[in-house]
């Protein structure tokens, strides 16, 4: 799609009278005298301002590029014929684009205060809080829940101060909420290492049972060594059998103790290390999350206000468009400026439901970033308040972000982490030396019954029909461990652990950068957002005198639609500029104070909302 709009502005001078060309394609030559009584009109000539619009609008896709337009002439036979010509082109080709939409009712211009009302969809959403929000309202649902049919909708909106969203933000964010979860667990890490340093103390037990069956079988016998009188005697041949059931239970202490160990303290000064930057990326967080509430509730104050701006301009809209009304049965002005005005209106309408969808959409980032339960709707209560000036320059800013910064801090903490794990690694090649000792006692019962013997018997004198066994043991003593051969496994993962170490410092530089970029920024930002301030504020103020005066000429015949048409874009133009100012000079503020904001590092401390910054 391709469109070219070209202005050109001169000056000229023509008869008295009104004369009016019209050009489309190499342009559209309009010139129009106005001026005070009929009677004046039609004497001398007078100098006016001739302007001359070249507009130019065509689908490249669909009727491709369009010829050269050659000049045509101002006056002449064929100019008429050749302007309703363009007409019927650039008719066809907006016909064509509309072909791309679903097909609507095409509206008629009317010479009434026609206005379609807007829908209901869009004005639920953006209606004003009906209370405060309360703290115990604003509880955060489930982390696993999810929302229910029918709480989705616009819901019940309720007004908050910046003040309120900060406190409520801190509480609810689930990405903050996520860093405590994950400060608890490296301290747990750390605790656990710390263990290493002391014996580790287990008990044993252990118990059962079992049954068994036993032969005796003699070959030779005993007769050679015992007389067949001797109880020991056993035939050649001899067999005996029985079946045996044991019960036994045992049970002890046992000492481990690791007299030396060269990774221990590496390990430790790891954990702690890791502990460091969980807090401060804690911390670094707590920060994110003040600048992100912040601008959120910035926008949602320039989106409140833009709203009034442009319902403030389509409802002047309709006062002027009824002036004209009024004007033109009058005989006063022409119908062209009631058409102007109504497109004016219409287009100042389309405004108004941006700016309308762009509030709502800014209700909802908000309640998004404060984590409220699905049926609550933020608006913002607070007025549009000024920041000051940023109290220090550019380098003291600049000094003061590098200083306890935790963003910088946690990388030096993850560098200092990864270092120590490397000297851990290191050690696993140096030796181990560990103490053990046990203890414990045991207790057996065997039963043994169902004995028989066959050719003479064997051995059944020396079956015990019940024995019962206890006993105890203790032991100690010394482990050496010493790893001499690894493929070179333990240097590979020490050399990744460095090279881990130097692409944190790498790390550590290219946030240094960015935020040294980040506060030059800001505070040029800052300072122009002023300065434009002050800029929009005359501008606003001049605007404003113009308007009236431009009104009042033209409800007095001395002045065109076309002059208050501009007018006014002018002044809402130097209102929406005045907006922007104001609201960046608060947004660039709090993009200073992200940087400079001190933050508890300990989750369990009060989180401040610091809303200015004091050196």
């Amino acid at each position: 799609m391709v469109f070219a709009i070209g202005v050109q502005l001169g000056f000229s001078s023509w008869e008295s009278g009104m004369t009016m060309s019209s050009r489309l394609g190499a342009g559209w030559d309009m010139q129009r005298t106005m001026g005070g009584s009929g009677a004046e009109r039609s004497r001398g000539r007078r100098s006016g301002v001739a302007l001359i619009l070249g507009f130019s609008l065509w689908p490249a896709v669909l009727v491709g590029p369009p010829a050269v337009a050659q000049p045509l002439p101002l006056r002449g036979a064929g100019a008429q014929e050749r302007l309703e010509r363009n007409w019927r082109e650039l008719d066809r080709q907006i016909k064509a684009l509309d072909a791309l939409l679903p097909s609507a009712d095409e509206p008629r211009p009317s010479d009434g205060l026609a206005m379609p009302a807007l829908p209901q969809t869009l004005l639920a959403p953006n209606a004003p809080p009906t209370a405060p929000l309360r703290p115990q309202a604003a509880t955060p649902p489930a982390p696993l829940a999810l929302p229910e049919a029918g709480s989705l909708g616009a819901g019940l909106i309720q007004g908050l101060s910046l003040d309120q969203a900060l406190a409520i933000g801190f509480a609810n964010s689930p990405s903050v909420q996520a860093l405590r979860e994950e400060v608890a667990a490296a301290l747990a890490e750390l605790q656990s290492r710390m263990g290493a340093y002391w014996p580790r103390i287990s008990a044993f037990a252990g118990g059962g049972t079992d049954q068994g069956s036993t032969s005796f079988f003699s070959p030779t016998g005993t007769g050679t060594l015992f007389p067949p009188s001797s109880p020991f005697f056993i035939p050649p041949g001899g067999r005996a059998s029985f079946n045996t059931n044991n019960q036994a239970v045992t049970a002890g202490l046992q000492l481990h103790y690791e007299l030396l160990d060269f990774a221990r303290t590496p390990r430790a000064q790891a954990a702690l290390a890791g502990l460091q930057s969980a807090r401060q990326e804690y911390a670094e967080a707590l920060r994110r999350l003040q600048l992100s509430l912040s601008e959120s509730y910035y926008q949602l104050q320039r989106a409140d206000q833009l709203v009034r701006i442009r319902d403030a301009a389509v409802r002047n809209d309709l006062l002027i468009l009824q002036d004209s009304l009024d004007l033109k049965q009058a005989g006063l002005v022409p119908r062209l400026d009631v058409l102007r005005r109504q497109a004016i209106e219409a287009s100042d309408q389309e405004l108004l439901i941006a700016a309308l969808a762009e509030r709502a959409i800014a209700r909802r980032r908000l309640a998004a970033l404060l984590n409220l339960p699905p049926e609550l709707t933020p608006a913002a209560s607070d007025p549009i308040r000024l920041q000051p000036r940023w109290p220090l320059d550019l380098e003291a800013s600049l000094l003061a972000s590098y200083r306890n910064n935790p963003e910088l801090e946690a990388i030096l903490a993850t560098r200092d982490a990864l270092l120590r794990q490397k000297d851990a690694v290191a050690a696993g090649l140096l030796p181990k030396l560990s103490l053990f000792a046990s203890a414990g006692a045991s207790a057996a019962n065997a039963n043994s019954w169902n004995v028989r013997s066959a050719d003479g018997g064997c051995c059944g004198a020396t079956v015990a029909t019940s024995l019962n066994t206890y006993g105890s043991d203790w032991s100690v003593g010394l482990t050496l461990s010493w790893l001499l051969f690894d493929a070179g496994s333990t240097r590979g993962e020490e050399r990744a652990l460095a090279r881990r170490s130097a692409a944190a410092a790498q790390r550590y530089a290219a946030r240094r950068n960015d935020i040294r970029l980040r506060i030059e920024q800001a505070f040029l930002g800052h300072e122009a957002s002023l300065a434009r301030l002050v800029a929009a504020r005359r501008g606003v103020a001049a605007g404003l005198e113009a308007f009236r005066d431009a009104r009042l000429r033209y409800q007095a015949g001395l002045s065109s639609e076309l002059d208050l048409s501009n007018t006014q874009e002018r002044l809402i133009t130097s209102l929406v500029q005045r907006l922007e100012a104001t609201v960046n000079v608060n947004v660039t503020y709090a993009q200073l104070l992200r940087e400079l904001l001190p933050m508890p590092t300990d989750p369990a401390a009060p989180v401040p909302a610091l809303l200015q910054w004091t050196p």
